[in-house]
């Protein structure tokens, strides 16, 4: 018996930037590592869901943050990463 791995979401369309899902405007995307200027505001307490400085702490891990072009200090998304020698792990 094989088990079934992998994450259980559904993705509603790709696009190549943010997307305001009321609107439908679109918005140029920049993708930037976080700083630990960043990391002052991403807390639980502003409604991160995650321990994002712990995460930060990872040695072989980089956080990325997803932003407006222009307007990097509104963070509108983040994903942990791990760049391994043949494949890149996600982690949050």
């Amino acid at each position: 018996m094989s088990k079934e791995t992998g994450i259980d979401i559904e993705l509603d369309k790709l696009t190549r930037s943010i997307e305001n899902r009321i609107t439908g405007d679109s918005f140029p995307t920049d993708i930037t590592l976080i700083s630990t200027k960043d990391l002052k505001n991403i807390t639980k307490k502003n409604g991160w869901l995650f321990d994002w400085k712990s995460e930060f702490a990872q040695k072989h891990r980089e956080i990325y943050k997803l932003s407006i072009v222009n307007n990097q200090s509104v963070i509108q998304g983040l994903a942990s990463v791990e760049i391994k020698d043949d494949h890149v792990f996600l982690y949050l």
